[in-house]
């Protein structure tokens, strides 16, 4: 399989298609079909299948799809079947309850480290962390190898932030910052702006 050539469309269902599957294993589901699937994501079931039909064949026409094993297979293809270490930087509010909150773990991820520049905050601790100070950024990302980080930075300071994280080696970055980012190729940039998702939905409002 060649990852360029699958469409980053079909890439971002895939967690929504791993999320639903491991809710229905929870409620102790051993078997599901792409119309089910479909029905519990507002997707349709050809969709679906035409989806997962692009990473190889999971499911058998009349019998549908063995829910563990293609949980198993959806993580084996978006490389969570294993823990990645995430650095924050931004010890503001966001970037506090990211570090307190416990539900990257059983996704494959683990925040390990978190950053800011603010004199006042170096040092301290926000649960089992301490806050260390951005000047020591690239040194200590470097040092744990780690290769994904969030962004929790007013605007002002995304960008200069961002080429830090690079220079530490970091590809993969979320920004929570309102405020798009250059980065170089093969960088991974992903966005979070509640602002942007509250504007598209208000265009269907009266």
């Amino acid at each position: 399989m060649d990852r360029k050539q699958i469409p980053d469309i079909v890439v971002g269902r895939l967690p929504q298609y791993l999320r639903s599957l491991q809710r229905m294993y929870r409620e102790g589901r051993q078997v599901t079909s792409s119309q089910e699937l479909g029905e519990r994501l507002g997707i349709s079931a050809a969709q679906i299948r035409k989806d997962l039909s692009q990473f190889g064949e999971f499911g058998k026409q009349g019998t549908g799809y063995h829910i563990e094993n293609l949980i198993q297979q959806l993580r084996q293809i978006l490389h969570v079947d294993q823990e990645w270490e995430v650095a924050v930087v931004g010890a503001g509010d966001i970037g506090s309850a990211i570090v307190r909150y416990k539900g990257f773990t059983d996704r494959g991820f683990r925040v390990t480290m978190i950053f800011d520049s603010d004199p006042a905050k170096i040092g301290t601790q926000i649960g089992t962390f301490i806050i260390q100070d951005t000047n020591n950024l690239v040194e200590e990302i470097q040092k744990a190898g780690i290769c994904i980080a969030m962004i929790t930075v007013p605007a002002a300071n995304a960008q200069s932030v961002t080429e830090q994280l690079i220079k530490a080696g970091v590809k993969a970055i979320l920004n929570y910052a309102p405020i798009s980012l250059n980065v170089p190729r093969g960088i991974f940039i992903q966005y979070i702006d509640p602002s942007l998702h509250l504007q598209r939905m208000t265009y269907y409002l009266d």
